[in-house]
């Protein structure tokens, strides 16, 4: 019993100086011990004494004023390469398990600042018949392919405003065209959390996306899964789907994502009469 009641104490230290760790931001890079007690909910002298301890180990510093920063063990580890240092590092390893557990092509792609996506790196199939991507780095628009419709569902607003009010390119006969439909499917995946593609970009190839989001909670990249049509029926795409979107978050938390700051950007991407 005794072992038991130290191990709940223990676990709520922790849980206690996370929460304080949670508290700081680029908004508000340093606080004052009465700051902490407001954000946390926390007494005064329970935030003094979790912080005398985080001081300690490094994971708090104190500045003027009696007020606390993050400390320099919180830097050290960011930086001593344990930490991906991007989205390509935070995804391959999630790659690597998606690809063994689905048997397809697992990749991770990324969004460009002129609203395009590039494919950053994949992890492929081992089947003979297989999705290959061979465009490293080249820019494709947003509208086509599942990774495209992912990253553009959660784009800002007045982005998915642009897109849709311009011509939308039709590279096969799948390939969506009609703004309304489009429009459509752009509030299905941020409902449900991954966009598909029935060859709506490559001839005769399916993909379903998730979307990866960095700390602010904007989506700045998306992994995708993606094989032959033969070997991709619908109902094998909409289960495929359920596997990627924890896949995704999964990079995402490794970024520093929160659901909060997710939540709230997804939110602004519904439009204003969400």
């Amino acid at each position: 019993m005794q072992e038991e009641e130290l191990r709940r104490g223990s676990v709520q230290s922790i849980d206690r100086a996370v929460a304080i760790l949670r508290c700081f931001d680029a908004r508000t890079p340093d606080l004052g011990i009465s700051d902490l007690a407001r954000a946390t909910g926390l007494s005064t002298s329970t935030v003094h004494r979790l912080l005398l301890a985080m001081q300690e180990n490094g994971l708090i510093r104190q500045t003027a004023h009696r007020r606390y920063a993050i400390g320099p063990l919180v830097v050290q580890l960011a930086h001593s390469g344990g930490i991906p240092a991007g989205l390509r590092d935070a995804a391959m390893p999630v790659l690597r398990e998606l690809r063994d557990a689905t048997e397809e092509t697992a990749a991770v792609h990324e969004l460009l600042p002129s609203g395009q996506r590039v494919v950053l790196d994949q992890v492929e199939s081992r089947h003979q018949l297989r999705r290959t991507y061979t465009e490293f780095g080249i820019p494709v628009p947003l509208p086509l392919g599942a990774p495209g419709k992912v990253l553009l569902a959660f784009s800002p607003w007045q982005r998915q405003a642009e897109v849709l009010a311009a011509p939308l390119e039709q590279v096969l006969p799948q390939t969506i065209t009609d703004p309304a439909v489009l429009a459509a499917q752009l509030a299905e995946i941020r409902t449900r959390g991954f966009a598909k593609s029935m060859s709506e970009r490559t001839p005769g190839i399916r993909s379903v996306s998730a979307p990866v989001f960095d700390y602010s909670g904007q989506a700045v990249g998306c992994l995708s899964i993606s094989g032959p049509e033969l070997r991709l029926p619908a109902e094998r795409l909409e289960e495929l789907g359920e596997l990627i979107v924890p896949a995704a978050w999964t990079v995402s938390e490794l970024l520093g994502a929160t659901e909060a700051e997710r939540d709230r950007r997804t939110a602004l991407a519904s439009g204003p009469a969400s």
